[in-house]
Protein backbone atom coordinates (compact mmCIF):
# COMPACT_ATOMS: atom_id res chain seq x y z
CA UNK A 1 0.00 0.00 0.00
CA UNK A 2 1.55 3.25 -0.81
CA UNK A 3 -0.38 6.73 -0.33
CA UNK A 4 -0.26 10.61 -1.25
CA UNK A 5 -1.65 13.16 1.11
CA UNK A 6 -5.15 13.30 -2.05
CA UNK A 7 -5.16 10.06 -3.63
CA UNK A 8 -4.65 6.71 -1.50
CA UNK A 9 -3.48 3.44 -3.35
CA UNK A 10 -4.25 0.27 -2.49
CA UNK A 11 -4.05 -3.30 -3.62
CA UNK A 12 -6.53 -5.64 -2.25
CA UNK A 13 -5.91 -9.17 -3.84
CA UNK A 14 -5.99 -9.26 -7.59
CA UNK A 15 -7.83 -5.65 -7.25
CA UNK A 16 -6.49 -1.54 -7.76
CA UNK A 17 -7.84 0.68 -5.43
CA UNK A 18 -7.64 4.56 -6.38
CA UNK A 19 -9.32 6.31 -3.47
CA UNK A 20 -10.14 9.88 -3.60
CA UNK A 21 -9.32 11.47 -0.28
CA UNK A 22 -9.92 14.93 0.08
CA UNK A 23 -13.19 15.07 1.81
CA UNK A 24 -12.96 18.36 3.23
CA UNK A 25 -13.39 19.48 -0.25
CA UNK A 26 -15.57 16.66 -1.16
CA UNK A 27 -12.63 15.07 -3.28
CA UNK A 28 -12.61 17.74 -6.16
CA UNK A 29 -10.10 17.51 -8.47
CA UNK A 30 -6.74 19.31 -8.94
CA UNK A 31 -3.51 18.43 -11.18
CA UNK A 32 -1.74 16.89 -8.67
CA UNK A 33 -4.82 14.11 -8.44
CA UNK A 34 -4.97 13.70 -11.99
CA UNK A 35 -1.73 13.01 -12.63
CA UNK A 36 -1.78 10.48 -9.74
CA UNK A 37 -4.65 8.31 -10.81
CA UNK A 38 -3.08 8.45 -14.93
CA UNK A 39 0.22 7.16 -13.83
CA UNK A 40 -1.46 4.36 -11.37
CA UNK A 41 -4.07 3.81 -14.01
CA UNK A 42 -1.65 3.09 -16.78
CA UNK A 43 1.45 0.98 -14.10
CA UNK A 44 -2.34 -1.43 -13.40
CA UNK A 45 -3.15 -1.62 -17.26
CA UNK A 46 0.42 -3.36 -17.81
CA UNK A 47 0.20 -5.82 -14.83
CA UNK A 48 -0.99 -8.81 -15.15
CA UNK A 49 -1.20 -9.40 -11.11
CA UNK A 50 -3.61 -6.84 -10.99
CA UNK A 51 -6.96 -8.09 -12.44
CA UNK A 52 -9.89 -5.11 -11.84
CA UNK A 53 -9.47 -2.12 -10.47
CA UNK A 54 -12.09 0.13 -7.84
CA UNK A 55 -12.74 3.90 -8.00
CA UNK A 56 -13.86 4.96 -4.56
CA UNK A 57 -14.00 8.02 -2.21
CA UNK A 58 -13.54 8.61 1.50
CA UNK A 59 -16.53 10.75 3.22
CA UNK A 60 -19.76 10.72 3.39
CA UNK A 61 -21.13 13.74 1.96
CA UNK A 62 -19.22 13.32 -1.65
CA UNK A 63 -17.57 11.04 -3.99
CA UNK A 64 -16.10 14.04 -6.12
CA UNK A 65 -17.98 17.64 -6.65
CA UNK A 66 -16.00 18.13 -9.55
CA UNK A 67 -12.74 19.82 -10.63
CA UNK A 68 -11.10 22.31 -8.20
CA UNK A 69 -12.61 24.90 -9.72
CA UNK A 70 -10.96 28.18 -7.40
CA UNK A 71 -7.56 26.55 -8.15
CA UNK A 72 -8.74 27.11 -12.08
CA UNK A 73 -9.76 30.54 -11.67
CA UNK A 74 -6.39 31.50 -9.60
CA UNK A 75 -4.51 30.29 -12.60
CA UNK A 76 -6.20 32.16 -15.11
CA UNK A 77 -5.59 35.57 -13.50
CA UNK A 78 -1.84 34.45 -12.54
CA UNK A 79 -1.60 33.76 -16.04
CA UNK A 80 0.65 30.81 -15.35
CA UNK A 81 -1.23 28.02 -18.01
CA UNK A 82 -2.27 25.63 -15.45
CA UNK A 83 -5.91 25.92 -16.32
CA UNK A 84 -5.57 24.86 -19.80
CA UNK A 85 -2.78 22.28 -18.56
CA UNK A 86 -5.76 20.51 -16.02
CA UNK A 87 -8.58 20.40 -18.62
CA UNK A 88 -5.97 18.69 -21.04
CA UNK A 89 -4.69 16.19 -18.68
CA UNK A 90 -8.32 15.87 -17.00
CA UNK A 91 -9.77 14.92 -20.23
CA UNK A 92 -7.25 12.61 -21.35
CA UNK A 93 -7.57 10.40 -17.80
CA UNK A 94 -11.64 10.21 -18.40
CA UNK A 95 -11.10 9.17 -22.11
CA UNK A 96 -8.62 6.78 -20.89
CA UNK A 97 -10.83 5.50 -18.51
CA UNK A 98 -13.70 4.99 -21.26
CA UNK A 99 -11.47 2.51 -23.00
CA UNK A 100 -9.84 0.97 -20.04
CA UNK A 101 -8.28 -2.79 -21.05
CA UNK A 102 -9.24 -4.07 -17.79
CA UNK A 103 -13.11 -4.05 -15.52
CA UNK A 104 -13.15 -0.73 -13.81
CA UNK A 105 -16.13 -0.07 -11.09
CA UNK A 106 -17.23 2.92 -9.99
CA UNK A 107 -18.32 3.27 -5.80
CA UNK A 108 -20.49 6.60 -5.88
CA UNK A 109 -21.85 7.32 -2.58
CA UNK A 110 -22.94 11.61 -2.19
CA UNK A 111 -22.40 14.03 -4.83
CA UNK A 112 -20.91 12.81 -8.58
CA UNK A 113 -20.73 16.34 -10.28
CA UNK A 114 -19.46 17.67 -12.52
CA UNK A 115 -15.44 16.39 -12.78
CA UNK A 116 -16.79 12.95 -10.68
CA UNK A 117 -19.03 12.33 -13.31
CA UNK A 118 -16.07 12.48 -16.05
CA UNK A 119 -14.44 9.99 -13.80
CA UNK A 120 -17.02 7.43 -13.66
CA UNK A 121 -19.20 7.39 -16.78
CA UNK A 122 -16.41 5.58 -18.59
CA UNK A 123 -16.57 2.76 -16.48
CA UNK A 124 -17.76 -0.62 -16.73
CA UNK A 125 -19.27 -0.89 -13.50
CA UNK A 126 -21.13 1.99 -12.49
CA UNK A 127 -22.37 1.76 -8.95
CA UNK A 128 -25.16 3.81 -6.98
CA UNK A 129 -25.81 4.14 -3.16
CA UNK A 130 -28.76 5.69 -1.77
CA UNK A 131 -27.58 8.76 -1.10
CA UNK A 132 -25.47 9.24 -4.90
CA UNK A 133 -26.74 12.62 -6.57
CA UNK A 134 -25.48 12.83 -9.82
CA UNK A 135 -25.18 15.89 -11.71
CA UNK A 136 -23.55 18.49 -14.75
CA UNK A 137 -24.31 21.63 -12.68
CA UNK A 138 -21.84 23.70 -14.68
CA UNK A 139 -24.23 26.56 -16.02
CA UNK A 140 -24.36 27.50 -12.05
CA UNK A 141 -21.28 28.88 -12.25
CA UNK A 142 -21.32 30.19 -16.23
CA UNK A 143 -19.66 26.82 -17.32
CA UNK A 144 -20.86 24.28 -19.88
CA UNK A 145 -20.52 20.51 -19.59
CA UNK A 146 -17.26 19.12 -19.97
CA UNK A 147 -15.28 15.88 -18.92
CA UNK A 148 -17.07 13.88 -21.63
CA UNK A 149 -20.70 15.29 -20.97
CA UNK A 150 -20.85 16.33 -24.83
CA UNK A 151 -20.77 13.06 -25.42
CA UNK A 152 -22.89 10.89 -22.70
CA UNK A 153 -25.08 13.20 -22.06
CA UNK A 154 -26.91 13.45 -25.54
CA UNK A 155 -27.15 10.22 -25.36
CA UNK A 156 -29.62 9.62 -22.67
CA UNK A 157 -32.76 8.48 -23.36
CA UNK A 158 -35.80 11.02 -23.29
CA UNK A 159 -33.34 13.84 -24.22
CA UNK A 160 -32.83 13.70 -20.11
CA UNK A 161 -29.38 14.61 -20.42
CA UNK A 162 -29.99 17.69 -22.39
CA UNK A 163 -32.21 19.51 -19.40
CA UNK A 164 -29.52 17.85 -16.99
CA UNK A 165 -26.56 19.91 -19.11
CA UNK A 166 -29.06 23.00 -19.34
CA UNK A 167 -30.52 23.37 -16.04
CA UNK A 168 -27.92 22.14 -14.02
CA UNK A 169 -30.23 20.17 -12.16
CA UNK A 170 -28.99 17.34 -9.74
CA UNK A 171 -30.76 13.81 -9.72
CA UNK A 172 -30.74 10.85 -7.04
CA UNK A 173 -29.71 7.23 -7.28
CA UNK A 174 -32.99 6.12 -8.70
CA UNK A 175 -33.21 8.61 -11.34
CA UNK A 176 -29.47 8.20 -12.65
CA UNK A 177 -30.73 3.93 -12.85
CA UNK A 178 -33.71 4.98 -14.56
CA UNK A 179 -32.07 7.29 -17.16
CA UNK A 180 -29.10 5.01 -17.44
CA UNK A 181 -26.06 7.18 -15.74
CA UNK A 182 -25.19 4.35 -13.45
CA UNK A 183 -25.60 0.03 -13.67
CA UNK A 184 -26.36 -0.79 -10.40
CA UNK A 185 -27.56 -0.38 -6.90
CA UNK A 186 -25.90 -1.44 -3.64
CA UNK A 187 -26.35 0.18 -0.11
CA UNK A 188 -22.86 2.29 0.61
CA UNK A 189 -22.91 -0.10 4.03
CA UNK A 190 -22.37 -3.40 1.98
CA UNK A 191 -19.39 -1.36 0.16
CA UNK A 192 -16.57 -2.96 2.13
CA UNK A 193 -18.05 -6.22 1.65
CA UNK A 194 -18.57 -6.40 -1.86
CA UNK A 195 -14.56 -5.07 -2.08
CA UNK A 196 -14.02 -8.23 0.27
CA UNK A 197 -15.19 -10.15 -1.98
CA UNK A 198 -13.61 -8.84 -5.31
CA UNK A 199 -10.64 -9.02 -2.81
CA UNK A 200 -10.98 -12.64 -2.24
CA UNK A 201 -12.37 -13.63 -5.74
CA UNK A 202 -10.67 -16.80 -7.99
CA UNK A 203 -10.04 -15.12 -11.18
CA UNK A 204 -9.00 -19.12 -12.53
CA UNK A 205 -12.69 -19.19 -12.77
CA UNK A 206 -13.50 -17.04 -16.17
CA UNK A 207 -12.73 -13.79 -17.57
CA UNK A 208 -11.94 -10.31 -15.39
CA UNK A 209 -15.15 -9.44 -16.96
CA UNK A 210 -17.26 -12.56 -16.02
CA UNK A 211 -15.39 -12.55 -12.40
CA UNK A 212 -16.48 -9.02 -11.82
CA UNK A 213 -20.29 -9.79 -12.96
CA UNK A 214 -20.36 -12.78 -10.70
CA UNK A 215 -19.34 -10.33 -7.65
CA UNK A 216 -21.84 -7.53 -8.78
CA UNK A 217 -24.72 -9.57 -9.41
CA UNK A 218 -24.05 -11.08 -5.55
CA UNK A 219 -24.45 -7.39 -4.34
CA UNK A 220 -26.12 -5.90 -5.93
CA UNK A 221 -29.74 -4.79 -4.70
CA UNK A 222 -33.27 -3.57 -6.26
CA UNK A 223 -33.23 -0.78 -7.56
CA UNK A 224 -35.08 2.17 -5.29
CA UNK A 225 -38.62 3.34 -6.55
CA UNK A 226 -38.14 6.97 -5.18
CA UNK A 227 -37.85 8.80 -8.96
CA UNK A 228 -37.94 12.34 -8.48
CA UNK A 229 -36.90 13.59 -12.00
CA UNK A 230 -37.31 10.60 -14.52
CA UNK A 231 -41.43 11.12 -13.69
CA UNK A 232 -41.16 14.29 -15.97
CA UNK A 233 -39.39 12.57 -18.84
CA UNK A 234 -42.20 12.90 -21.44
CA UNK A 235 -42.38 16.44 -20.68
CA UNK A 236 -38.67 16.42 -20.69
CA UNK A 237 -38.28 14.95 -23.84
CA UNK A 238 -40.87 17.04 -25.68
CA UNK A 239 -39.14 20.89 -24.59
CA UNK A 240 -35.44 19.85 -24.58
CA UNK A 241 -35.62 18.42 -28.05
CA UNK A 242 -35.47 22.24 -29.63
CA UNK A 243 -32.49 23.46 -31.18
CA UNK A 244 -31.58 27.01 -29.17
CA UNK A 245 -32.26 27.93 -25.96
CA UNK A 246 -34.82 30.71 -27.03
CA UNK A 247 -37.23 27.47 -28.42
CA UNK A 248 -37.22 25.42 -25.26
CA UNK A 249 -37.83 28.78 -22.95
CA UNK A 250 -40.98 29.27 -25.66
CA UNK A 251 -41.63 25.47 -25.17
CA UNK A 252 -41.72 25.69 -21.53
CA UNK A 253 -43.82 28.69 -21.73
CA UNK A 254 -46.82 26.97 -23.05
CA UNK A 255 -46.62 24.06 -21.47
CA UNK A 256 -50.27 23.37 -19.89
CA UNK A 257 -50.43 19.95 -18.43
CA UNK A 258 -47.68 20.31 -16.26
CA UNK A 259 -47.38 23.91 -15.91
CA UNK A 260 -46.26 24.11 -12.70
CA UNK A 261 -42.52 21.58 -13.42
CA UNK A 262 -42.19 23.80 -16.43
CA UNK A 263 -42.56 26.92 -14.22
CA UNK A 264 -40.50 25.68 -11.83
CA UNK A 265 -37.68 24.71 -14.23
CA UNK A 266 -37.92 28.26 -15.90
CA UNK A 267 -37.10 29.67 -12.51
CA UNK A 268 -34.35 27.39 -12.11
CA UNK A 269 -32.92 28.55 -15.63
CA UNK A 270 -33.64 32.51 -14.76
CA UNK A 271 -30.59 31.74 -12.13
CA UNK A 272 -28.34 30.09 -14.81
CA UNK A 273 -25.86 31.93 -17.21
CA UNK A 274 -27.75 32.25 -19.88
CA UNK A 275 -24.97 32.19 -22.35
CA UNK A 276 -23.69 29.36 -20.50
CA UNK A 277 -27.44 27.63 -20.89
CA UNK A 278 -27.40 28.63 -24.73
CA UNK A 279 -23.88 26.84 -25.82
CA UNK A 280 -24.10 24.12 -23.31
CA UNK A 281 -27.48 23.51 -25.41
CA UNK A 282 -24.98 23.86 -29.02
CA UNK A 283 -22.61 21.80 -27.50
CA UNK A 284 -24.68 18.65 -26.59
CA UNK A 285 -26.48 18.96 -30.38
CA UNK A 286 -22.99 18.72 -31.43
CA UNK A 287 -21.85 15.85 -29.18
CA UNK A 288 -24.70 13.58 -30.20
CA UNK A 289 -23.25 13.21 -33.60
CA UNK A 290 -19.57 13.34 -32.47
CA UNK A 291 -16.97 10.55 -31.08
CA UNK A 292 -15.81 10.66 -27.53
CA UNK A 293 -12.47 11.98 -28.59
CA UNK A 294 -13.93 14.45 -31.19
CA UNK A 295 -16.35 15.79 -28.07
CA UNK A 296 -13.19 16.20 -25.73
CA UNK A 297 -11.72 17.78 -28.63
CA UNK A 298 -14.80 20.72 -28.75
CA UNK A 299 -14.98 20.38 -24.87
CA UNK A 300 -11.13 21.87 -25.19
CA UNK A 301 -11.53 24.28 -28.09
CA UNK A 302 -14.36 26.19 -26.01
CA UNK A 303 -11.92 26.04 -23.13
CA UNK A 304 -9.64 27.87 -24.28
CA UNK A 305 -11.90 30.68 -25.01
CA UNK A 306 -14.24 30.62 -21.87
CA UNK A 307 -12.44 32.11 -19.40
CA UNK A 308 -11.92 35.04 -21.68
CA UNK A 309 -15.55 35.40 -23.20
CA UNK A 310 -17.27 32.79 -21.43
CA UNK A 311 -18.87 33.46 -17.97
CA UNK A 312 -16.95 31.22 -15.73
CA UNK A 313 -14.62 33.88 -14.40
CA UNK A 314 -18.05 36.08 -12.58
CA UNK A 315 -19.76 32.94 -11.66
CA UNK A 316 -16.92 31.69 -9.51
CA UNK A 317 -16.46 35.00 -8.42
CA UNK A 318 -19.93 35.27 -7.23
CA UNK A 319 -20.44 32.01 -5.86
CA UNK A 320 -17.09 30.97 -4.68
CA UNK A 321 -14.86 33.91 -4.13
CA UNK A 322 -16.88 36.71 -3.04
CA UNK A 323 -19.91 34.69 -1.87
CA UNK A 324 -22.15 37.49 -2.88
CA UNK A 325 -23.86 34.96 -4.64
CA UNK A 326 -24.79 37.36 -7.37
CA UNK A 327 -23.48 36.77 -10.63
CA UNK A 328 -23.92 39.95 -13.22
CA UNK A 329 -23.72 37.73 -15.78
CA UNK A 330 -23.29 38.61 -19.44
CA UNK A 331 -25.69 38.60 -21.54
CA UNK A 332 -27.90 39.09 -18.44
CA UNK A 333 -30.73 37.49 -19.71
CA UNK A 334 -32.09 34.43 -21.53
CA UNK A 335 -33.39 36.60 -24.31
CA UNK A 336 -30.38 38.64 -24.72
CA UNK A 337 -28.52 35.61 -26.23
CA UNK A 338 -27.98 35.52 -29.54
CA UNK A 339 -27.65 32.68 -32.16
CA UNK A 340 -24.19 34.41 -33.42
CA UNK A 341 -22.78 34.71 -30.09
CA UNK A 342 -23.31 31.02 -29.62
CA UNK A 343 -21.75 29.99 -32.76
CA UNK A 344 -18.72 31.92 -32.58
CA UNK A 345 -17.34 29.87 -30.15
CA UNK A 346 -17.73 26.76 -32.40
CA UNK A 347 -15.82 28.59 -35.23
CA UNK A 348 -13.02 26.99 -36.24
CA UNK A 349 -13.50 23.78 -34.88
CA UNK A 350 -12.67 20.99 -37.31
CA UNK A 351 -13.10 17.30 -35.67
CA UNK A 352 -10.43 15.14 -36.75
Amino acid sequence: MSQTTLLLIETHGAVGHLVLNRPEALNSLNLEMVRAMQQQLNAWAEDDAIKAVVLRANGDRAFCAGGDIRSLYDSYFADDGMYVDFFKEEYALDEFIHQYPKPFIALMHGYVLGGGMGLVQGASVRIVSEKARLGMPEVAIGYFPDVGGSYFLPRLPHNFGYWMGVTGQHINAADSLAVELADEFMSAANFPAFCDALAAADWEQGTAEEVVSQVVSDFAEIFPEDVQESVHAVAIKKHFSHSTLHEVVASLEAETEQKEWAQNTLNLMRTRSPLAMAVTLSLLRHGANLTLNQCFALELHLDKQWFSQGNIVEGVRALIVDKDKNPQWQPATIEAVTDEQVAAFFSGFNPQ
